[in-house]
């Protein structure tokens, strides 16, 4: 077998779901285009996957399986980041004071 999948293709549907907290936060600091995921195009880095377009739900048909766990595993990676973002968003318009010196 010279690889591949003889003729098969493989779909990975992805949809991500958001609690209504966090659908807030998207839509108040304009998240929607924020990337998750990046293809590299050329040597230079760019944008695949938005927070808004796993929202709508993508799907993605590659030709072999370890491509397709691949970017199913990129994927779960950049969502799994997401409760930092939207902890980080929360604070915006906060204070925070910090002592000095600090130890």
């Amino acid at each position: 077998m010279l690889g591949g999948s003889k003729g098969f293709t493989f779909t990975l549907h992805c949809l991500l779901q958001l609690t209504t907290e966090e659908m807030d936060i998207v839509q108040r600091y304009k998240l929607t285009e924020y990337p998750l995921t990046f293809s590299t195009i050329q040597g230079t880095q760019v944008p695949r996957d938005t927070i808004g377009h796993l929202l709508a739900g993508s799907a993605q048909t590659v030709a072999d399986v370890e491509t397709l766990l691949g970017n199913e595993e990129t994927i779960k990676s950049a969502c799994d980041k997401l409760p930092t973002l939207f902890e980080v968003v929360r604070s915006f318009g906060g204070q925070q004071v910090i002592d000095y010196p600090r130890v």
